[in-house]
């Protein structure tokens, strides 16, 4: 078998992230190393088999691994086809540092919830302008966490606030043109980024990120049928660029910003 490396690295601008990293590695094996950030390892093909702290863990079907930073850790392929992996590294005040023991102790869960959520992240994470969405999935993600690794101290659901989540709709509202950080957010309504985010699902039925981009594309809606072109409108509502609207405006719609403003000057 010919021996194939393939991978990509980037840092979004996204809090908390300090770098993604895809990788396809059929032969390759990491000597062993430590990283002073968190280690979140999703394997999309294949599997990995690695010794943390002197014992051997792997990561097979839909595992989800957490690796601790400080700890001496490898990394080899456990299948004759190598492994696809997706990683995200986190800093350290992302998970709580009392995690860092449950964290050596049972490194992989495996958690299909977990599993979706964390690769929904890495689609987030890969387009710019999709922020917020990537920020309210890390803190969800951070919660189920603390749930497998701390199940005795981790938090019960909190009661529905909506209190909490008019402020958010009004603040998403008010900062529609240029969006808004989830941390800024919760800084502003007075609660845990986490529960924001659970508060406004709660009492709205919708992602406060899903609000965000669903207002936007109506607004843009009315762009089109003025006669402004998708490049313009893109900028004028608050999206990254036109492919990033023409992405959710078709999540929305159904068709291409281009072929709604045609539609509508035939009609």
């Amino acid at each position: 078998m010919v021996s194939r490396h393939e991978v990509s690295a980037w840092r979004p601008r996204v809090p908390g992230v300090v770098e993604v990293f895809h990788a396809h590695f059929t032969e390759h094996a990491y000597p062993m190393h430590v990283h002073d950030v968190w280690t979140l390892l999703i394997v999309d093909n294949g599997a990995v088999r690695y010794d943390l702290n002197r014992r051997e863990c792997g990561t097979p079907g839909d595992t989800v691994s957490l690796l601790p930073p400080q700890v001496p850790h490898n990394g080899s392929p456990a299948t004759p086809q190598g492994f696809r992996k997706r990683v995200l590294y986190l800093d350290l005040p992302q998970l709580d540092e009392g995690l860092i023991g449950p964290a050596v102790d049972h490194p992989d869960m495996a958690d299909p919830l977990l599993r979706r959520r964390v690769g929904r992240l890495h689609s987030a994470l890969a387009h710019p302008g999709d922020e917020l969405e990537a920020e309210s999935r890390l803190a969800l993600i951070g919660e189920r966490l603390r749930g497998h690794l701390l199940p005795r101290l981790a938090a019960r659901p909190p009661k529905p606030d909506r209190g909490v989540a008019h402020r958010l709709r009004e603040l998403l509202d008010e900062r529609l043109l240029h969006g808004v950080t989830l941390d800024d957010a919760a800084k502003l309504v007075h609660a845990h980024p986490t529960h924001l985010v659970r508060a406004f699902s709660t009492a709205f039925g919708i992602a406060p990120h899903q609000y965000l981009m669903a207002r936007r594309v109506d607004r843009a809606r009315r762009l089109l049928l003025d006669g402004r072109p998708p490049a313009e409108v893109a900028t004028a509502v608050g999206f990254y660029d036109q492919s990033h609207l023409t992405r959710h405006f078709k999540r929305f719609i159904g068709i291409t910003p281009g072929r709604y403003a045609r539609t509508a000057a035939g009609a």
